[in-house]
């Protein structure tokens, strides 16, 4: 039986939105119908389609799905106008500047009852996928550490927002995933050594509700790009490497006379096996399956919420130079 084919409409044709125009152009079975930006299109990302000003002009052309790529500070304007129509929505990460915005947009989606995505795009790097099946095939055993590092030069394009919101989250959001357990309570540190509005860089100490700690740096103002993440378990150790899209298996073992003594070394080091993948082209295909109703590892608005709270709990800490724990109770609302 033939697939139909999907009509999607861009909402910001920055760097982002651009890599998602390049993206709907490669896939069979979606059409790119039309883009909004009020700078236009000046990469020529669209190919021809119509690019507006106003997101009537855009949803009058019949979409059946829009991917919200447009700055931070306007996702909750424009998705609370797109969950109203009742257009499905892919919103880039994060979800949202502040936590009362991220619950907005949640409960109008779940409300409205319009299937709705955050782009953690991450999940879908061959690496962290594979990452993500060892531990639930129980390749470690049980974890007890997970360290991620995750630093660049300033890019520029980015002023809504500050490297908290920006990189931080996903960290926090592959955290979450790859274990199933949320954040508990997180200590942070951030400094703005560039004089933007924003923060440049952070560093914190984290707990999962089971009791797992957390490592989490991110910063802007390094010359060397780095994307990490370390796990590690009883039975040893994985290593994630999202730049070069490599996951590093080392063993350990545990000595038989104390079993609580834990020790590794490089010569267990083995690089897997990884499918090559693009992994926007997979969050889409991923977003295609939540819209016809099937399982999917796309990140849901509730995951989106979660990574805004914890981050805003970071700088919470960092101000107040305290640990703080994560409270849910005003934002767990079953929809």
């Amino acid at each position: 039986m033939t697939t139909p084919t999907l009509r999607a409409g861009i909402v910001g044709l920055g760097h982002m939105g651009r890599h998602h125009a390049r993206t709907v152009h490669h896939l069979d079975d979606v059409h790119l119908v039309g883009a909004l930006d009020p700078a236009g299109d000046p990469h020529g990302a669209a190919r021809g389609c119509p690019v507006f000003t106003d997101l009537e002009q855009l949803l009058h052309r019949g979409v059946d799905y829009v991917v919200l790529a447009c700055p931070t500070a306007i996702h909750a304007e424009l998705g609370l106008q797109l969950a109203t129509a009742g257009i499905p929505t892919l919103i880039e990460k994060p979800l949202a500047t502040n936590v009362d915005a991220a619950i907005h947009l949640t409960h109008a989606y779940h409300a409205a009852g319009v299937p709705a995505a955050v782009g953690y795009i991450e999940r879908f790097n061959p690496a962290v996928t594979q990452l993500h099946r060892k531990l639930q095939d129980g390749l470690l055993g049980d974890i007890f550490d997970i360290s991620t590092r995750r630093t660049s030069a300033h890019p520029g394009r980015i002023t809504d927002v500050g490297v908290v919101h920006d990189l931080a989250t996903h960290d926090i959001d592959l955290t979450t995933w790859i274990t199933g357990h949320q954040f508990s309570s997180i200590t942070a540190r951030i400094t703005n050594r560039t004089g933007r509005p924003h923060e440049d860089s952070l560093t914190a100490l984290a707990q999962l509700t089971n009791g797992t700690i957390t490592q989490h740096h991110v910063s802007w103002i390094s010359p060397t790009p780095q994307r990490l993440i370390t796990v590690s378990g009883d039975n040893g150790c994985l290593t994630a490497d999202t730049v070069t899209s490599k996951l590093t298996l080392v063993t350990g073992c545990a000595d038989p006379n104390n079993p609580h003594q834990y020790t590794a070394g490089l010569d267990g080091a083995a690089q897997l096996d990884l499918v090559p993948a693009d992994p926007l082209i997979s969050e889409h295909r991923a977003f295609r399956e939540r819209l016809r109703g099937r399982p999917s590892m796309i990140a849901s608005l509730q995951s989106g919420l979660d990574a805004v709270l914890v981050a805003c709990a970071a700088l919470r800490s960092s101000r107040t130079g305290a640990t703080t724990a994560i409270d849910r109770r005003f934002a767990a609302r079953q929809w």
